[in-house]
């Protein structure tokens, strides 16, 4: 036998299997017959729990923030809705983080950029607060969702009279996860641009897409549902759901991971023993595998992210409807 086929332990002289796996730990390989957690298992689990998190709640932190956080302080003032299970101090979900954010009156985010996918929702903004979005300078208007795919330069800036808040989603969960995180701040600070662009195919107006999804056909009874696209983002989606006042949205389990965001209306959402009253710019975190049941008390408008185009794309999307 050639030195290079030499077994680096007398394997061979194992007398019982307890010999034997100290052997493989001498050699760094780990049996595949006796480990103490599966790797398969017949369904998902559940690490993370269905969450709820209150604007007013977020609102009133970030006005405390704002008198004492400077941006030249933070690279962004923002608050992170963690799911609140031991060990996690970052992902609303599993692949997406959702943040609550502000910049006060005359003031500015500087520009940067990053592999993971952002999007932000518009709670309060104002005809002169602008996300510069690669040199264009796009309107930030309350209801209106912009995207900023990976790696487009992006910043901040908020000439108006009146504090702007919004909510930012990111897939940085995932891309932290597989390891492909690259940042830059741009040269200039705040990327120059004196060029508007409110028709940008980066904004879905609120004055647009209201009108739009009103127009549908119920998906299910009292609800209309319609994706915002395109562009589209490969890591998560954004869906408008319009729903009338009375209307019990039924949710089976899915491998999806969803967020919503409270746009307009009132109502209730529950998911196991978990029940949540929400309330507009409210989030609730839906994690993967755990139904849900969405009420609302008045008519609503909520917005759906999920990273349903994810797992289309891997061939993961599954519901506990579906057979295995």
């Amino acid at each position: 036998m050639t030195e290079a086929l030499k077994p680096a332990l007398a394997f061979d002289s194992a007398q019982d299997l307890d010999e034997l796996h100290a052997m493989l730990d001498g050699v760094r390989m780990k049996n595949g017959w006796a480990k103490p957690t599966p790797s398969l298992y017949p369904e998902p689990k559940r690490p993370f729990i269905p969450a709820h998190w209150r604007y007013a709640d977020a609102r009133a932190a970030l006005h405390a923030a704002g008198r004492l956080v400077g941006t030249d302080r933070a690279e962004r003032r923002n608050l992170i809705m963690a799911n609140p299970v031991p060990g996690n101090d970052y992902g609303t979900t599993r692949t997406i983080v959702g943040a609550y954010q502000m910049v006060k009156s005359g003031e500015y985010a500087r520009s940067h950029r990053h592999t993971p996918n952002a999007m932000r929702l518009i709670l309060e903004g104002a005809p002169d607060a602008y996300t510069i979005v690669d040199g264009k300078r796009i309107p930030m208007l309350a209801g209106d969702v912009l995207l900023t795919p990976n790696w487009s330069y992006h910043g901040h800036d908020n000439q108006s009279g009146r504090d702007a808040y919004w909510i930012d989603f990111l897939d940085v969960p995932l891309a932290e996860y597989l390891g492909p995180i690259f940042f830059e701040i741009h040269p200039d600070t705040l990327e120059q641009s004196s060029e508007a662009a409110p028709l940008s195919p980066m904004r879905f107006a609120h004055s647009e897409y209201s009108v739009r999804v009103a127009a549908l056909q119920d998906t299910s009874p009292g609800v209309k549902c319609l994706e915002l696209g395109p562009p589209r983002l490969a890591t998560f989606d954004r869906v408008i759901v319009q729903m009338a006042a009375g209307t019990r949205w039924n949710r089976p389990r899915t491998t999806v991971n969803q967020i919503y965001v409270v746009v307009k209306g009132s109502g209730t959402a529950t998911s196991g023993e978990h029940a949540f009253d929400w309330n507009p710019g409210d989030m609730i975190a839906i994690p993967s595998w755990h139904d849900h049941h969405v009420h609302a008390s008045s008519d609503a408008t909520l917005l759906r992210v999920s990273d349903a185009p994810l797992m289309r794309m891997l061939g993961w999307e599954r519901t506990a409807l579906a057979s295995r």
